[in-house]
């Protein structure tokens, strides 16, 4: 079955919002083993919406739409479809009556314009929507099936998983589970990562495995067809068994498994405290990590020391270290970690320091260059970093190196511990 998504509305043309529904119904369709072939972008026209519903229809089984079902005049998903399959509109009093009840329920009075929500195309499906006061509607033609479901992204999501999945499960009778996995990787490039695994890309049929680029890390999304979704999640795991010996630990986390998230984690099971030194990261590396629920059990403090009369007079960097070797320098970075270690009395303390441009740079030391320091019990460890990039994309590069750093430097001493 192939199947079609139009999204519809002149505001996703001009970029003034994101469209989010098509991202999100290409995967949950791909997840019931639809096969989303085609997508289109259509505005607030009638000629050109037809056009492309029209179109959709000739190569398309399942056309989906989102928007164009409100109580404006531009609002003409419904009308365009109608016309097309030659069926009149009409008012559908239960719709109606949903609708007069949720603006009574609210204390407002119902202007007339939201009776166009209730106009449906004749033989039509209506789904009721218990998120707000557009029904979505499904139009079966022949072996064709077109379904308009609203704009709003709260409303179409439960409108799709409420309603939509049963009536595909059904209607089209799927059988077959589609699972998926990410395993996130850092610290490899795309192209080297391919490298490594070329010949599982070559070979995949099922399960299928894709490169994916995401913010400074690459996603391996394996993808798997069963009978059920045990099968499917066998398939899998053989496959991700293969790829974690030969990426071994550039992978750090699965699905939705963040830097963050993963090294908080780390940091929670091993019962151990961190506290940060910032300079070029401004704070960042820091939010990140208050970002997970919990994190006031290992995160103790922070200190944006953005200054060098900060690092001296609260860190007590040296002005003959911050003179001979300069703020942004392994010397300084490893310093900064000491010091916020000592002071916070914590057992990991991380110094970030660098130059995040588009200022500040010399002949010796770019735009881009980043010292990121961690300290522990087992060591010092230093690592320096010439990024690419503007300023807050090399922040942003900065912070997701020192979180995984740290992550490492807490393996190597739950290793080391076990010993």
């Amino acid at each position: 079955m192939i199947a079609e998504i139009i999204s519809t509305g002149t505001e996703l043309l001009l970029g003034q919002i994101v469209n989010t529904n098509a991202q999100y119904l290409a995967k949950k369709m791909n997840e019931l083993g639809i096969d989303v072939l085609h997508q289109s972008t259509v505005g607030d026209n009638p000629s050109r919406m037809a056009e492309v519903i029209a179109h959709a229809l000739e190569r398309s089984d399942l056309v989906v739409t989102t928007g164009g079902l409100g109580p404006t005049l531009g609002d003409i998903t419904k009308e365009v479809t109608a016309r097309l399959l030659n069926r009149a509109m009409y008012l559908h009093k239960p719709s109606e009556s949903r609708i007069r009840q949720i603006f009574a329920s609210r204390n407002m009075l119902m202007p007339e314009s939201n009776l166009r929500q209730a106009m449906m195309p004749e033989a039509a499906i209506i789904i009721d929507n218990d998120r707000g006061t557009a029904p979505g509607v499904i139009l079966e033609e022949s072996d064709k099936t077109i379904i308009h479901l609203p704009g709003p992204p709260q409303e179409m999501q439960w409108m799709f998983e409420t309603a939509i999945v049963p009536y595909f499960r059904q209607r089209f009778g799927l059988q077959s589970v589609i699972v998926s996995r990410v395993l996130r990787t850092f610290g490899v490039s795309e192209s080297a990562l391919e490298e490594k695994i070329k010949d599982f890309v070559l070979a995949q049929s099922n399960p299928t495995l894709a490169l994916l680029a995401r913010s400074g890390e690459i996603h391996l999304r394996i993808t798997a067809k069963g009978q059920t979704e045990a099968e499917a999640t066998e398939r899998i795991a053989t496959l991700e068994q293969a790829l974690r010996s030969r990426v071994g630990k550039a992978i750090f986390g699965i699905d939705d498994e963040t830097l963050e998230l993963v090294t908080g984690r780390q940091l929670s099971e091993n019962n151990l405290t961190i506290a940060l030194a910032e300079s070029c990261t401004g704070g960042l590396v820091t939010s990140r990590l208050t970002d997970i629920p919990g994190s006031s059990r290992y995160l103790i403090g922070s200190l944006v020391s953005y200054s060098n009369q900060i690092k001296r007079e609260i860190l007590g960097v040296s002005e003959q270290i911050l003179t001979d070797c300069g703020a942004v320098s392994e010397e300084t970075a490893i310093l900064m970690a000491k010091q916020v270690r000592e002071r916070f009395m914590t057992d990991i303390g991380v110094g970030v320091t660098g130059i995040a441009g588009p200022d500040g740079a010399t002949a010796t030391k770019p735009v881009g260059l980043v010292y990121i320091a961690v300290v522990g019990a087992q060591g010092v460890e230093c690592v320096k970093h010439q990024f690419s990039g503007q300023r807050t994309g090399i922040k942003q590069r900065a912070a997701n190196a020192a979180l995984f750093q740290v992550m490492r430097f807490i393996e190597n001493y739950a290793s080391d511990r076990e010993k």
